[in-house]
């Protein structure tokens, strides 16, 4: 067995490892049918370095849009400038309330096993992006979160300060291939939290300079309606939440609220999740729930992997890429 592919299809039998096989599987047949895919993109998979499989899936068209939240949006970016300053915590279900404080008193922001640093990756980015919120106040113009990013990774004003391989990136795919993007809530962000600091600060006048929520479902209703002509869209969900929930509504919304009962539903849906199965639960809801809610259709292939997503992902992205 020499590649990825051939090991999952010899071993991945049953259970969980079955039902990866078969998202994987059924995934490539979705693209084989001249489908296109909608990636989720929700827990901490940036700062997991998700941009190792995530980004060869942009550039070989494997994926046509990625709803994440805003952790995600700007994590990759961080890990992409202070990499080398990342710290890794061995033990990190075994940190007290002391170790955290510690770790905060060196300005490190931990996620699970692996910190931040926040003048290295924060406090660059917010300097870099901070620029380009001051230039677009000034000039009356208004752009989404993902455009910002666009923008300072189109001009190369980063280069000098990436540690690691820009083709490792997803956003940096993302950004030549103009992929788009839809980012809910991206206010709880760190950077979305900077933008409401520098608004109350006045350094930008206008708060809707960055464009976020309503308009970000216009414009994924726009993308979805326009696509959908030509072809059926699949549904890859990793991990629950807001990036999840706000797109899987757009089909609901342009049936029910806009009449527009002709647009397609939702045509593959495949979600990896470690949520206890509950109906009370978004992210723990069986895929025939959102049957009831008008998103999927009775005949959609329906995926539900309950597993961790870092292990996952890259294994469905491999099989898929076909290494």
């Amino acid at each position: 067995m020499s590649t990825v592919s051939e090991f999952i299809s010899r071993h991945y039998r049953h259970f969980n490892a079955a039902t990866l096989k078969d998202a994987a599987e059924a995934y490539s047949a979705h693209l084989m049918k001249g489908g296109k895919m909608l990636v989720t993109v929700a827990g901490a998979m940036s700062t997991a370095e998700l941009g190792l499989s995530l980004a060869e899936m942009i550039r070989k068209e494997k994926v046509h849009a990625i709803c994440c939240t805003g952790a995600n949006l700007e994590e990759d970016v961080f890990n992409l400038v202070a990499h080398d300053h990342y710290k890794r915590i061995q033990n990190w279900r075994e940190l007290t309330a002391k170790d955290e404080q510690q770790l905060l008193d060196q300005h490190l922001n931990r996620v699970t096993d692996t910190c931040i640093p926040e003048a290295e990756a924060m406090r660059r980015i917010e300097a870099a992006v901070l620029e380009e919120w001051v230039r677009a106040d000034r000039e009356g113009q208004r752009q989404f979160p993902h455009e910002f990013f666009y923008r300072i990774l189109k001009d190369d004003r980063l280069r000098k300060s990436y540690q690691i391989d820009p083709k490792d990136s997803w956003l940096h795919a993302a950004m030549t291939v103009n992929l788009p993007i839809f980012v809910p809530g991206w206010e709880d962000s760190t950077l979305g939290n900077m933008y409401a600091g520098h608004c109350i600060s006045g350094d930008v006048h206008n708060v809707h300079t960055v464009r976020t929520g309503i308009e970000y479902m216009i414009s994924l209703a726009g993308w979805y309606t326009r696509t959908a002509e030509k072809s059926s869209i699949g549904f890859f969900q990793i991990a629950g939440g807001i990036a999840g929930d706000f797109p899987i509504c757009v089909v609901p919304m342009l049936h029910q609220d806009l009449r527009r009962e002709q647009v397609p539903r939702w045509g593959y849906f495949c979600q990896i999740s470690d949520s206890t199965t509950s109906y009370g639960s978004y992210s723990g809801a069986v895929p025939n729930e959102k049957i009831t809610w008008g998103k999927l259709s009775l005949d959609t292939p329906k995926f539900v992997i309950e597993s961790d997503a870092t292990i996952v992902a890259p294994l469905i992205f491999a099989w898929i890429l076909g290494w």
